[in-house]
């Protein structure tokens, strides 16, 4: 029986992978800070189920390496509008 962190940690993992979605998403969508969902996809997922956790950590790599797209997107689109 799981408790209710690691569920959550699960819960966390396959919306990520499902939603190919960000931390910032998952926060949103489950109520919980930007630190939780990391804490639990990193450091919970990976005593629960290594499978479930690479492939999560595969989502959360490719996301680091776009944040700096994302970032000059918003940017632009901030001051362009002004």
């Amino acid at each position: 029986m799981l408790s209710k962190l690691e569920e959550r940690a699960v819960r966390l993992a396959e919306y990520l992978i499902e939603n190919d979605a960000t931390v910032r998403a998952a926060a949103k969508q489950f109520g919980v800070s930007k630190s939780t969902v990391h804490k639990d996809v990193t450091q919970r997922l990976e005593k629960l189920d290594g499978a479930l956790w690479a492939e999560a950590k595969a989502v959360l790599e490719r996301n680091k390496a776009e944040r700096h797209i994302r970032g000059g997107i918003a940017t632009r689109i901030k001051y362009k509008g002004k």
